[in-house]
C-alpha cells in the first residue's frame, strides 16, 4: 500500500502526522511512504531525516492525494483536500464530524472512507487515539488559561496560584476524563483552588483518590454548574460525548454572573464546545470577549505544542495505520471492532450513528 502523509495547511497546524520511526516500521512491512517536502518542519523533523527512515518526498500535495492509497493525517481534510479525495480512497485522522455537516456531506461526496482517531474504540472501553491529545490539551487549557488571567491578555490580574497573604484563583472544571483529570493535577500543582464536576460518581472517586487535597469533586447539575461559575476566575470545558455533538453546559445568561475578566477555556469545541458562546478560534486570535468574559477556543490547542504532541500522535496511531495497511479496511475492521468503530465513513455511506443522529442523517450499517 502506498502511504501518504500530507503537510497540515490548517490554521496554526504544526503537527505531522507521521515520525520517520513510523515511517520505518511502514517499510518494513513492505508499504511505501510518500511525505509532502516540509510536512515536518513545524514538529522539528525535516525532509532528510524522513528520507534516511525510506520516505519518499513528494513537493505538490496534489501528488500525494493522486497516488496514495491511504491519506494519514492530524486535522480533518480542509474544502481544497477534500477535492482531492477519490472514492475508495482511505483517509486516517481526527475528523470530530458531529460538530462539521459540510465536512460530512464532503466526504459521503468524496465516496473515501474515513477513519477517525477519535472514534477508534477497543472492546476495553476507552479512545486510546484522543488520550495522548486530551492529555496534553488538558494541561496546556491550564498553561493558556493561566497566561489569559494576566491583565495584558484581557484577563482579571489574576495569578493562578496567588502569594502569601493573597488568595489564590479559583478554577472550575468540567468534566473530569482525561481532559479534566490533567487539567485538575496542574492546576493544583500551581496551587489553585479547583473544582471539578462530573456525572459519574466512580470516576469522582477515582479523582478524589489520586488527586491532591486542593481538588474538590462535585455532582455535575445546573445547581452546581450555576453555583460555581459564579466564583470561579477560570473555567475549562472538559466534557466527551464519544463521536457525539458535545452538550451545552454554559449558557450565555450565565455569563452575567460570573466575575468580570474571568477565562473559559472551552477544550471540547473540536466537538462543537460546551459553552453557548464559544466559536472557534486559531493560535493566531485565540481569545475574544463576549459580555465581559474572556473566551479562549483553539480548535487545534496541541499544534502549540507540535513536537510533543507529533510524537505522543503517533505513538499511539501507527500500529493501527500498520494494520490498516497490511490487511486493508475490509479485514482490519472484521478482525478489530476498535477499526470498525473508527470507520465514520465509507462508500459515501455514513456509519457512524453518533454523526447521522447530529444531523438527522440515516445511517448505514458496517
Amino acid at each position: 500500500m502506498i502511504i501518504g502523509v500530507p503537510k497540515e495547511i490548517k490554521t496554526d497546524e504544526y503537527r505531522v502526522a507521521m515520525t520517520p520511526a513510523g515511517v520505518n516500521q511502514l517499510k518494513a512491512h513492505g508499504h511505501r511512504v510518500r511525505v509532502q517536502a516540509g510536512a515536518g518542519v513545524g514538529s522539528g523533523i525535516s525532509d532528510s531525516e524522513y528520507r534516511r527512515a525510506g520516505a519518499e518526498i513528494v513537493q505538490p500535495a496534489a501528488q500525494i492525494f493522486k497516488t496514495a492509497d491511504m491519506i494519514v493525517k492530524v486535522k480533518e481534510p480542509q474544502p481544497s483536500e477534500c477535492r482531492l479525495l477519490r472514492p475508495g480512497q482511505l483517509v486516517f485522522t481526527y475528523f470530530h464530524l458531529a460538530a462539521d455537516k459540510p465536512l460530512t456531506l464532503a466526504l459521503m461526496k468524496s465516496g473515501a472512507t474515513a477513519i477517525a482517531y477519535e472514534t477508534i474504540e477497543p472492546e476495553s472501553g476507552g479512545l486510546p487515539l484522543l488520550t495522548p491529545m486530551s492529555e496534553v490539551a488538558g494541561r496546556m487549557a491550564i498553561q493558556e488559561g493561566a497566561k489569559y488571567l494576566e491583565r495584558p491578555m484581557s484577563g482579571r490580574g489574576v495569578l493562578l496560584a496567588g502569594v502569601p497573604g493573597v488568595e489564590s484563583a479559583d478554577v472550575l472544571i468540567l468534566g473530569g476524563g482525561i481532559v479534566g483529570a490533567n487539567a485538575a493535577r496542574i492546576a493544583a500543582g500551581m496551587g489553585a483552588r479547583v473544582t471539578v464536576l462530573d456525572v459519574n460518581l466512580d470516576r469522582m472517586r477515582y479523582l478524589d483518590d489520586v488527586l491532591p487535597p486542593n481538588v474538590r469533586t462535585l455532582m455535575s447539575d445546573s445547581h452546581s454548574v450555576n453555583a460555581c461559575i459564579r466564583t470561579a476566575d477560570l473555567v475549562i470545558g472538559a466534557v466527551l460525548i464519544a463521536g457525539a455533538r458535545t452538550p451545552v453546559l454554559v449558557r450565555r445568561k450565565h455569563l452575567k454572573t460570573m466575575k468580570p475578566r474571568a477565562v473559559m477555556v472551552d477544550v471540547a469545541i473540536d466537538q462543537g464546545g460546551c459553552f453557548e458562546t464559544s466559536r472557534p478560534t486559531t493560535h493566531s486570535k485565540p481569545a475574544y470577549l463576549v459580555d465581559d468574559i474572556v473566551h479562549y477556543c483553539v480548535a487545534n490547542m496541541p499544534g502549540a505544542v507540535s513536537r510533543t504532541s507529533t510524537y505522543a500522535l503517533t505513538n499511539v496511531t501507527l500500529p493501527y495505520a500498520v494494520q490498516i495497511a497490511d490487511r486493508g479496511i475490509a479485514t482490519a475492521a472484521q478482525e478489530d471492532i476498535a477499526i470498525r468503530r473508527g470507520v465514520n465513513v465509507i462508500g459515501g455511506k455514513l456509519v457512524c450513528r453518533a454523526v447521522a443522529e447530529a444531523f438527522g442523517l440515516p445511517c448505514d450499517t458496517f
